[in-house]
């Protein structure tokens, strides 16, 4: 079965908004698992935007599933990870300036250091992963340094299906694929995740080489008109539809 990973960094965004203690993420995250999220995923960024270092301390000590850290590749992130150990770390680009996470990361640009960089997450016994595009240059690269997992970026199909560009959105889509087929024959786990919603969840779940799907915006953002458990419970109809899973 095709996992689900609910990433609950913008239930922070809220509470940060006020400088209030609600609402909580550690309440969304128990309002996940029991709603069937296979796992919780929280991006610590270096400005502390939404989630929190004690957000990430809390988490740690009480999810029933396992805890997916996204983080910065910084000496900081990483001395945070090995004091927490979670299940799995997954490095992403990061810039002050951006509003989310915009692409990939460039393992090619930084392949020496970030090779040396997740040696000691993996010794830890962190799964490891990087956050990519489709292009196989960066698939093989991760596959190089030691990587268990790449998360294949869906962002950009999923702005162009926003945006009605079909023609590009489907050869996005085709790329996605191809790039999930060599990441599986490196013996990658392949993961995707950004910017999917119901619409365009379907076709990046039927990819039959995806193991785990990590979203977190739209559900957050439909979990103010139905609820997060039954918007969670949703997705998970809409993934398991296009794996051909029986509700």
């Amino acid at each position: 079965m095709l996992r689900l990973g609910v990433n609950i960094d913008h239930v922070a965004t809220v509470r940060n908004a006020r400088g209030t203690p609600w609402p909580d993420p550690l309440r969304a995250a128990a309002i996940a698992q029991d709603a069937g999220a296979d796992g919780i995923t929280a991006h610590l960024r270096e400005d502390r935007r939404h989630i929190t270092d004690d957000d990430i301390a809390r988490l740690a000590e009480t999810l029933r599933v396992p805890l997916n850290f996204e983080m910065a590749a910084t000496a900081e992130m990483q001395a945070i990870a090995l004091r927490h150990r979670p299940h799995a770390v997954c490095i992403v680009p990061e810039k002050r300036e951006e509003r989310t996470t915009e692409g990939g990361l460039d393992i090619l640009a930084d392949e020496s250091r970030l090779r040396d960089f997740i040696a000691p997450l993996v010794d830890g016994g962190c799964r490891v992963s990087m956050f990519i595009g489709h292009d196989p240059a960066q698939i093989e690269a991760a596959a190089r340094i030691g990587a268990a997992v790449v998360e294949l970026h869906t962002g950009a199909y999923c702005d162009l299906d926003t945006e009605g560009r079909m023609a590009e959105r489907d050869a996005e889509l085709a790329g996605l694929a191809a790039g999930a087929r060599l990441a599986a024959s490196l013996g990658l786990e392949v993961h995707a995740g950004h910017g999917l919603t119901y619409d365009t969840v379907g076709p990046i779940a039927a990819l039959p080489e995806l193991r785990e799907l990590n979203i977190g915006h739209f559900l957050i953002s439909e979990a103010i008109f139905t609820g997060l458990g039954p918007a969670i419970r949703e997705m998970r109809a809409r993934m398991d539809a296009a794996r051909g899973v029986a509700g």
